[in-house]
């Protein structure tokens, strides 16, 4: 059955409506998306590993036992000292990480797929929005569905009084006010500030809302061709509020035309 939403202009007023795809109507299923997202992210860590023979190449041996001695391998000479054991100094690691170990969890394309449009069904849903943290008061339809104009702002400033009008900004303030500094050594390698995750614009064609909402924290934007379940359920946790143009409803229709 087609769900009918409204389609809102930049003002925040509707004018037009629209029927959902038939991907909007698939089951919930937290599982899958779940294994989807670590399959994404487990693709990204690069396989590392120890050289067989670290902390091995000494000629250090045990003396064995009946000399009141612990039995650690030792080096040979007169200023023999512990080596090639593990907790010895310069010894091998005890259980050192392999370059043949699998990182990467594969799933099917049909799981992937699955997964997807289920984390695309939950974005239109209020309860599953509302339960992940977003702010949603002000906002008067989920999903929300805007004109194609959204796509061709190129200013941050034009883009915020939009998200105003849309009543989506209070979400916006919410990811500010979570800005904290990261404890830890992470803040020397680049990831010094960590904040929560706001909404996702999902686009047909970027006419320059990607320079336009680079610089609002929370803020993403994608094609919808290039959706994946960790745009739509950042780590693991779908629903994420998203607003979705015309255009990239059509395109959607078209990519996934069955609900299964």
């Amino acid at each position: 059955m087609d769900k009918t939403v409204n389609v809102f202009d930049l003002n925040g007023k509707p004018v037009d409506k629209i029927n959902l795809p038939l991907a909007f109507m698939t089951p919930l299923r937290p599982d899958v998306i779940k294994r989807a997202v670590l399959s994404i992210q487990s693709s990204r860590l690069q396989p590392k590993g120890r050289d067989p023979m670290a902390g091995k190449k000494t000629t250090a041996e045990s003396l064995g036992v009946g000399l009141g001695l612990a039995r650690i391998p030792r080096t040979k000479g007169p200023a023999s000292r512990g080596a090639f054991a593990p907790g010895t100094v310069g010894g091998r690691i005890a259980h050192p990480p392999t370059p043949e170990k699998k990182v990467i969890k594969k799933i099917s394309k049909k799981e992937k797929q699955l997964a997807l449009l289920s984390a695309i069904a939950a974005t239109a849903s209020k309860e599953i929005v509302v339960a992940r943290g977003h702010s949603v008061e002000g906002i008067p339809q989920i999903p929300l569905v805007t004109v194609d104009e959204l796509e061709a702002l190129s200013r941050t400033e034009d883009f915020e009084k939009v998200l105003i009008k849309l009543g989506v900004y209070s979400d916006i303030y919410r990811v500010r006010e979570s800005v904290k500094i990261r404890a830890g050594k992470g803040k020397l390698r680049g990831r010094r500030r960590k904040h929560a995750v706001g909404p996702l614009i999902v686009i047909a064609e970027d006419r320059g809302i990607a320079k336009a909402a680079r610089n609002i924290p929370g803020v993403d934007v994608v094609k919808v061709k290039d959706l994946n379940p960790e745009h739509l359920a950042p780590g693991a946790h779908p629903g994420r509020l998203t607003i979705w143009t015309r255009s990239a409803i059509e395109v959607l229709g078209n990519l996934y035309s069955r609900g299964d």
